[in-house]
């Protein structure tokens, strides 16, 4: 039995109220800021399936998010071991599999004796070990795919589940296999694709993760500070980075109680435990973190721009206005974002994104505010309902920040 928390923190009091069990995290967080509009995101088509209570205690020690996607949105704690290569001709040893790319193009034939270019159209594996064959020159022969799998009886076995043959390329350092894909050759190629090759250094920065010994799943038991769900929301894990933009994308972030209830839910499952009952009330009396809870706030405090300004406009307009290619060219998830705001905006070069002491020439303020005098739509804009207008709490620190000379340094 879970005594419940007596003590006089409305944030604490207000989580308890309202978040006391898994399943009312589930249903009133999880699923409403991870699972918007009918499920479109993290459903039974996008991992992790978080859209019912079944699902997302699935979640718990399990394997981070490395679907197909950006490869370098990839967490190294979240790669896996990576698949085997070898060829069936030869005797040196199985090499891991970093990461592989078919670059497409018109099929080259080379000689022979030649070394095609890094970037040649066909088949390319990047291995974690250099492959003991001579370089500058072909070599014929069948690539086999090995992974370990548990058998009937329980025990670990390698097998090869793919093969492919072609001539071979060593290039680069050794450890860069380059395989021709002759015309007649391409449904091969896609039928090995599909197979699904897991690969050691999805995110190719050449750290192969799963070797570091620091591997974290979804959800850690007992561990909030480990878990990748939680890190995905905070951008970071540990004082370390988290590739990709923060979640979610398209909602409102979690309140500081939302991130309470989740914190102390996870700090109180059992790590030794194989099933967990999200029935079972969350015990806030003895989670560490009702001792400062605004520390978990994801908006930050402080009319400041790193520490509440940045965080906003980060949370809540970072995943159209960040990445490779940024809505309206304004990644508002770099490190020279507050040199950006201090610019002409794209859309009227005659108003600064942000102008020191003056919300009202500020374009970025009066997108926010829905000033009338701006064409388009109000600001954020939420892709899947539409306009989404900011807390008026939030509004007004922006404008507080503005006022006060909008300094990068708070």
């Amino acid at each position: 039995m879970v005594s419940p928390y007596t003590g006089s923190d409305p944030l604490v009091l207000e989580a308890q109220s309202r978040l006391s069990t898994g399943a009312d995290l589930q249903r009133k967080v999880v699923l409403r800021t991870c699972g918007p509009t009918n499920g479109v995101c993290h459903n039974q088509k996008e991992y992790p399936d978080l859209h019912t209570a079944g699902t997302f205690a699935a979640a718990i020690n399990a394997p981070c998010n490395v679907q197909a996607g950006s490869y370098e949105g990839v967490y190294d704690r979240c790669e896996r071991l990576g698949d085997r290569f070898k060829f069936k001709e030869q005797s040196f040893r199985e090499i891991e599999i970093g990461w592989y790319a078919v670059v497409l193009g018109a099929y080259v034939e080379y000689p022979d004796n030649s070394v095609p270019p890094s970037d040649a159209a066909g088949f390319h594996i990047h291995l974690r070990d250099p492959v003991p064959l001579a370089q500058g020159r072909a070599h014929w022969g069948t690539g086999t795919f090995i992974r370990n799998f548990v058998n009937a009886q329980g025990n670990v076995e390698a097998l090869s589940f793919a093969s492919y043959n072609t001539r071979w390329w060593v290039l680069d350092d050794g450890r860069h296999l380059f395989g021709e894909v002759r015309d007649y050759q391409r449904d091969a190629v896609d039928a090995l694709l599909s197979v699904g090759i897991l690969q050691g250094d999805q995110n190719r920065n050449g750290v192969f993760g799963a070797r570091e010994g620091k591997a974290v799943p979804l959800i850690n038991p007992g561990k909030p500070e480990e878990s990748y769900l939680v890190a995905r929301m905070r951008g970071h894990m540990q004082g370390e980075p988290i590739p990709g933009s923060r979640m979610p994308l398209a909602n409102q972030p979690p309140s500081i109680p939302d991130m309470l209830a989740l914190m102390c839910f996870i700090e109180g499952l059992d790590p030794n435990a194989s099933q967990w009952n999200l029935s079972s009330s969350i015990d806030y009396a003895r989670c560490s973190y009702i001792a400062n809870p605004q520390a978990l706030s994801l908006v930050g405090t402080g009319v400041t721009w790193r520490g509440r300004v940045q965080p906003i406009l980060q949370s809540s307009c970072g995943g159209c206005h960040g990445g490779a290619s940024p809505q309206g060219g304004l990644d508002l998830l770099s490190a020279n974002a507050w040199t950006r705001l201090r610019q002409a905006s794209a859309q009227n070069a005659n108003l600064k994104l942000i102008d020191s002491g003056r919300p009202e020439t500020s374009y970025l303020w009066l997108k926010l505010s829905g000033d009338g005098s701006i064409l388009g739509n109000r600001m954020p804009v939420d892709p899947l309902n539409g306009t989404r207008t900011l807390p008026p709490e939030q509004l007004a620190d922006i404008e507080a920040w503005i006022l006060a000379g909008a300094l990068e340094d708070g």
